[in-house]
């Protein structure tokens, strides 16, 4: 009696609980938000997600509880009674053909403070059309959403039969998602700090205090030392400002809307605690202690001046970021792995060393300036600072380069295929572990033979780059050795006809713990790591799902395509595959090459070039996350 009694008693529980963790139906928003939860991905802010099943024997609709039930598989064995494994469900489920499916599977996705309702599908679901649309009608049928419900093609497979005009149900891409997003986390994080707000044109007189979190009219040239950042425009997620925020582990994030939040004009002038989180963000008024950041720990560069000819980089060099820099190193190494690999690198590739940087700012116009401003006690007042870094500038771009030099790189490419080349800067403070430099140096183009773009004024600018603004603060803030500061310059042959450009990242960075390397690309020259206000790059990630069984076993997960290539695809799926290989390799090639025993992720710079959409790598250096 006792018995059936405790087992009456766990059905009832059971009962109840399963009550609250799904239903078969969504009659209002309120029972959407009773279960709602984040997306697995964190691809884009804002985003509120139910997942939902269907059950094709019983013919059944399975909307669960999010929060509590995080994954399909997750809700299958433990509520449905599934009793395979998961790679078998995962096979079964995620085909391309209706036969030995037993589930659909889905989101139902909401972008918070809109009417706007997306059935998004896994990227790794190969779903057929018939049974897409059959899965969307019975959401549409089963909750209060109806007509208002849109699906969003994520992947090359959708997206190629919606440019076939297959579906005959409403589809959107990721335009439609994000123009209505608002808020973007760029760095999460916390800090308390004083808030101010300043316009990107006062920056170039005025320098914010390195107490406060700032709000900017749009994305600066020159990351402040700040303690957080708010700015007005949606970031490129491998942008400059993204890279650099990340190194230096401050709190970042855009909010379009900024300038209308009554609650943060409010707290203008106080002190403030920030903290950004991937879907919102929180600030309040604080009379938490503002700590200051100190860099006690000098940062020393070693300086190999020995090395006096032009090197050629075909031939890899021992030390050589000692005597040309880390991206010339890197350079070497990549024209090494393309032996075995269906990439190129630039061709004519060249550094050139320390040596000719260190003599040209050993003259007596430039090195008293330069140690005038290291000696210099005040280095707060940022006006003066900056007038004797423009002087130094100058005083570099005045004086000629060894002419041996000049004769030297103009026999070296005078019988090549190309006549104009790119001059980039190769230091020794930047592309390392813990400092990666993104954007503070410049990279200028020569000409072969003429009169304006010479081989001279190339190098004079990028020599004299070690000194602007953002490079310098950026050293100071990092507590590196400005003394020692040298620059090589990496040279090959430009690319005035490239039909692409992007980043790789080899690593998933939207979602915690899951496989795949992240992709932004652009078309042509729009630059994907700086770019235009407005403009919106390609950007994707490209996984193995399970473990994958070859190279072609793949999935693309779009979240955005370029507002320049009018939403389409840049990328096909075969250069998309050899993308993907390609970077694999080459992460684990400079692994070897840089000696590191834990795993790493790369940070990679591509270009599409030619009739033949010839896929170039540029440079590798590594992730700082």
């Amino acid at each position: 009696m006792l018995k059936s009694f405790f087992t009456f008693v766990f059905f009832i529980i059971l009962t109840v609980s399963s009550a609250q963790s799904y239903r078969s139906s969504l009659p209002d928003y309120n029972a959407y938000k009773a279960f709602r939860g984040k997306p697995l991905s964190d691809k884009f802010s804002n985003i509120e997600s139910v997942k939902m099943i269907y059950d094709l024997k019983k013919q059944k609709m399975y909307y669960f509880n999010s929060t509590l039930i995080r994954l399909h598989y997750e809700f299958v064995t433990n509520y449905l009674g599934y009793p395979k494994d998961l790679d078998i469900f995962n096979d079964n489920n995620y085909s391309n053909t209706e036969k030995g499916r037993e589930f659909l599977l889905g989101n139902l996705n909401h972008i918070k403070g809109t009417n706007k309702w997306i059935f998004e599908l896994a990227a790794s679901d190969h779903m057929p059309i018939l049974l897409i649309e059959r899965f969307y009608n019975l959401i549409v049928n089963s909750s209060f959403i109806g007509q208002d419900l849109k699906f969003y093609l994520n992947n090359p497979e959708q997206a190629e039969w919606f440019q076939q005009q297959k579906f005959k149900i409403p589809c959107i891409k990721s335009n439609y998602i994000f123009n209505e997003i608002s808020y973007q986390e760029v760095v999460s994080g916390s800090n308390v700090g004083i808030l101010k707000q300043y316009k990107i044109k006062d920056l170039e007189k005025t320098k914010p205090s390195p107490d406060e979190i700032i709000i900017l009219d749009g994305t600066p040239d020159i990351l402040p030392n700040v303690r957080g950042i708010i700015v007005n425009e949606l970031q490129t997620p491998l942008s400059h400002l993204v890279l650099l925020g990340k190194n230096r582990k401050i709190p970042i994030m855009a909010y379009t809307t900024v300038d209308k939040d009554h609650n943060i004009k409010n707290l203008l002038s106080k002190k403030v605690e920030l903290t950004i989180k991937v879907d919102t963000f929180f600030i309040k008024e604080s009379n938490k202690k503002i700590v200051p950041k100190n860099n006690l720990k000098k940062k020393k560069l070693i300086i190999d001046s020995s090395v006096t000819q032009l090197v050629d980089l075909s031939k890899i060099t021992k030390k050589g970021v000692n005597y040309i820099g880390a991206k010339a190193q890197n350079m070497a190494y990549l024209i090494a792995i393309s032996k075995e690999l269906s990439f190129k690198t630039p061709e004519d590739a060249h550094a050139i060393p320390f040596y000719f940087y260190t003599r040209h700012i050993q003259k007596k116009t430039i090195s008293p300036l330069i140690k005038e401003l290291l000696t210099y006690p005040n280095k707060d007042s940022s006006q003066w600072v900056n007038q004797q870094l423009k002087k130094i500038r100058d005083a570099i771009k005045k004086e000629p380069v060894d002419p041996k030099l000049i004769a030297t790189l103009n026999k070296t490419f005078e019988n090549k295929a190309f006549k104009n080349f790119r001059f980039r800067s190769s230091t020794n403070a930047e592309d390392l572990d813990d400092f990666n430099g993104a954007g503070l140096y410049d990279s200028k183009t020569g000409i072969l033979g003429d009169s304006i773009k010479t081989f001279e004024k190339a190098i004079k600018q990028v020599w004299a780059s070690v000194w602007n603004e953002a490079s310098y603060n950026e050293r100071e803030l990092f507590g590196i050795d400005q003394q020692n500061i040298a620059m090589g310059v990496l040279v090959h042959r430009s690319f005035p006809d490239e039909l692409a450009n992007g980043v790789v990242i080899t690593k998933n960075i939207f979602r915690t713990n899951f496989s795949g390397i992240t992709v932004n690309v652009q078309k042509g020259e729009n630059s994907v790591v700086k770019p235009e206000k407005g403009e919106v790059c390609e950007q994707f990630i490209i996984y193995h799902f399970n473990t994958g069984t070859s190279d072609t076993d793949f999935d693309v997960d779009y979240t955005s395509n370029s507002n320049l290539n009018n939403n389409e695809p840049i990328l096909n799926r075969k250069e998309i595959n050899n993308l993907f290989v390609v970077s694999r390799k080459i992460e684990e090639k400079m692994y070897r090459y840089w000696r590191k025993n834990q795993y790493h992720p790369v940070d990679i710079e591509f270009k599409i070039v030619g009739e033949n959409r010839e896929l170039y790598i540029k440079q590798v250096r590594p992730f700082n996350e």
